[in-house]
């Protein structure tokens, strides 16, 4: 393609006061996309996230003229546009209005995609994400993972008016300090719709949890620090001091939750880890403590007679 031949693109096309800009960040938010046309007049409308690679987007002004300034200014200027150090490309769309769109800068759904700003994966622990979230109504799952963008996670409420009001109450809102080990200074959270609509939780762990199914097996490596036991000098079984503990939950006559376990345990320390699961026709489940609860905990009831 000749130099310039793209700005000529750009000037023949049709005006709109939509613009299609291509090459965005993935999972780009709305906030992002109004900071970047904001200076060339009001924003009334955003689509984002946009194709098969989700790195597209439109942006609605109020006024044609404020987009043809848009296009204008960067079809002329030396320094490209860019979010996130990446440059975007900007052109009219052929649509008059964006339609079909909440102005959320996505489709909404009970699924939201959370970004963790300024942290490693292990500064936040899955306990945190659903003590946050569960403030704004039952949440069913979780499931965290590294992307480029960071460290992220997905959360999974009923419905999409829970998760609406999740998202539009913590978007841009930082995480309590108390809830965050020392050093880090502030752990922001960017949050869209997700385009999942059930995740699929195979096993209950520290980087995922299925709340609606207290049965699901459990990763072997989901908790920390299980130590095999010893023989002692007297040829028998000796129990090490771990800070895990292995319950074993006998005649239920109540429902056992993560929840449950969690208000039960804490009564002794900060629990760490929960993770439940099925053996041998029984309920089992592993909690981690920073140190060693057992001799506090151990032959009591969750429940009278439980």
């Amino acid at each position: 393609m000749p130099p310039g031949s793209a700005t000529q693109f750009r000037y023949t096309q049709t005006p709109s006061k939509v613009l299609h800009l291509r090459n965005m960040p993935w999972e780009c938010t709305e906030e992002e996309l109004v900071d970047l046309c904001k200076p060339f007049g009001r924003v009334v409308n955003t689509m984002c996230n946009v194709g098969a690679n989700r790195n597209q987007a439109f942006v609605e002004f109020a006024d044609q003229n404020q987009a043809i300034s848009m296009v204008s200014y960067y079809a002329s200027s030396s320094e490209p546009a860019q979010v996130r150090g990446k440059t975007v490309y900007i052109q009219y769309s052929n649509r008059q209005e964006i339609t079909n769109n909440k102005g959320t800068g996505d489709s909404s759904g009970n699924v939201l995609l959370v970004t963790f700003e300024g942290v490693q994966p292990n500064d936040v622990t899955i306990e945190v994400i659903h003590l946050v979230f569960s403030a704004f109504g039952f949440v069913h799952k979780i499931a965290t993972f590294e992307k480029a963008a960071g460290f992220q996670a997905l959360i999974q409420y009923t419905d999409a008016p829970t998760a609406l009001e999740a998202k539009n109450s913590l978007d841009g809102r930082s995480i309590p300090k108390y809830l965050l080990p020392e050093h880090i200074g502030a752990c922001h959270m960017r949050i869209t719709f997700s385009a999942h609509k059930d995740l699929n939780i195979k096993f209950q762990s520290h980087r995922s949890r299925d709340y609606t199914n207290p049965y699901l097996p459990v990763n072997q490596t989901a908790i920390e620090g299980i130590v095999q036991p010893t023989v002692g000098p007297d040829g028998k079984v000796k129990e090490p001091e771990s800070n895990v503990l292995l319950a074993s939950i006998e005649n239920m006559q109540y429902a056992v939750t993560v929840d449950v376990l969690h208000t039960v345990f804490s009564a002794f320390g900060a629990v760490q880890k929960i993770a439940m699961f099925e053996k041998n026709g029984g309920m089992q489940a592993l909690i981690q403590y920073p140190a060693v609860a057992k001799q506090a905990l151990e032959g009591h009831c969750i429940y009278d007679g439980t």
